[in-house]
């Protein structure tokens, strides 16, 4: 998954850049308030970690301004200023959560796990796809009790189009969410395609996953 690390503390956002990068993020980084901006407008993220204290402008502006352009992101404000009135309206304007500084980065792993939780209307960190079942925690995936061996991007791929199933997700939008890059319309490289065909003929030696769907031009589908 994509975050997007605004923070003006260079070794705050080196130290959540490394650490979430271990924890199987993409991240990038902005140092200031306009760079953070034009990439929350470019590009699409899972999850942005927005300081207020920015130098050229304040992070509350910022997210009014990404939520105005319909950016679907979970933000969570991350600052040193511990006024109720800053933490209310950076809620009242969409942010998901605010840490206050300083905090462990432990907490933020938890923060944003519980996030996805709450979007995705899961009650715990394991989830059930047909006879398969998902722990996030670990990144395991287990079919009667017995574990599938599934490389990281595998993983990824399965436990993506599982949020989000039941809707077709592009391969731009793959890309984007799990290698953290975009294809530039090269239908010619396959990749997606192959990880996908990698993914299917392991989950199958286990069970049936007609559900499995590929739309056709488009890209793949859960529909269960």
């Amino acid at each position: 998954m994509n975050v997007l690390i605004v923070e003006d503390e260079r070794s705050l956002s080196h130290e959540m850049e490394i650490y979430l990068t271990r924890q199987n993020f993409n991240c990038d980084v902005a140092f200031n308030g306009k760079s953070g901006t034009d990439k929350v407008l470019t590009n699409s993220y899972d999850f942005v970690l927005l300081d207020l204290g920015l130098p050229d402008m304040d992070g509350l502006d910022l997210l009014k301004d990404a939520r105005k352009k319909g950016s679907e992101a979970a933000f969570i404000v991350l600052t040193a200023r511990g006024e109720v009135e800053d933490k209310i309206k950076g809620l009242d304007l969409g942010a998901d959560d605010y840490i206050p500084k300083p905090f462990s980065l432990a907490e933020l792993h938890s923060r944003m796990q519980a996030i996805l939780r709450r979007k995705h209307g899961l009650k715990s960190n394991t989830m059930t796809v047909a006879d398969f079942d998902i722990d996030i925690s670990n990144r395991t995936v287990q079919c009667k009790g017995q574990t599938i061996n599934l490389t990281k991007k595998e993983f990824d791929l399965f436990h993506y189009l599982s949020l989000h199933k039941n809707r077709v997700l592009t391969r731009t939008q793959l890309t984007e969410h799990i290698w953290g890059d975009v294809l530039e319309d090269d239908y010619e490289s396959n990749y997606i395609d192959v990880h996908v065909k990698n993914l299917r003929k392991k989950l199958s030696a286990h069970a049936p996953i007609d559900w499995f769907e590929t739309v056709r031009g488009v890209g793949y589908r859960i529909n269960i």
